[in-house]
């Protein structure tokens, strides 16, 4: 298992909104045991002279090796937290994207690798066991509190 800590400096990032039925895609967050923690939508670091649409789309097509498209204007949140005692602070843009017609029917999850080899597990998530007493945290921290400001009827 790879020991994830945050960048040293500020890092801009883009994350992509995937609901199927009212369930947000996210990926598992695990501490340095190996237990799950939390989940995150999934996306990455903005390039050096890449838009976030372009990092966006760039994100989803190296780990899913999928084309999205971006269905709405991004959300903007500044995101400072802690991980295994190291601060992380990143800027993002989060925005909804659509899979491809028929992309993961039929699948609960979905496994792939991040660029250092780890593997990682998606899967998609009722907002209602996020953030509460015995279930996963959403990250972002704040998230949830900003979908649910403009959730407006998924499908």
């Amino acid at each position: 298992m790879t020991t994830w800590r945050p960048h040293p400096h500020i890092r801009v990032v883009a994350i992509g909104l995937h609901w199927r039925a009212g369930r947000l895609l996210a990926a598992e967050v695990r501490d340095d045991a190996g237990r799950i923690k939390g989940v995150r939508p999934l996306g990455g670091e903005i390039e050096f002279g890449e838009s976030w649409r372009t990092a966006l789309l760039r994100e989803f097509n190296e780990e899913l090796g999928i084309e999205v498209t971006i269905t709405a204007e991004p959300l903007m949140m500044e995101n400072i937290f802690t991980h295994e005692g190291a601060i992380g602070h990143e800027v993002m843009f989060i925005a909804e994207v659509a899979f491809p017609h028929r992309a993961f029917d039929g699948q609960d999850r979905i496994d792939f690798r991040e660029d250092n080899g780890e593997a990682i597990v998606a899967r998609w998530f009722d907002l209602a066991d996020l953030d509460v007493p015995g279930g996963p945290s959403l990250y972002p921290t704040g998230l949830k509190g900003l979908l649910l400001g403009h959730k407006d009827g998924h499908d």
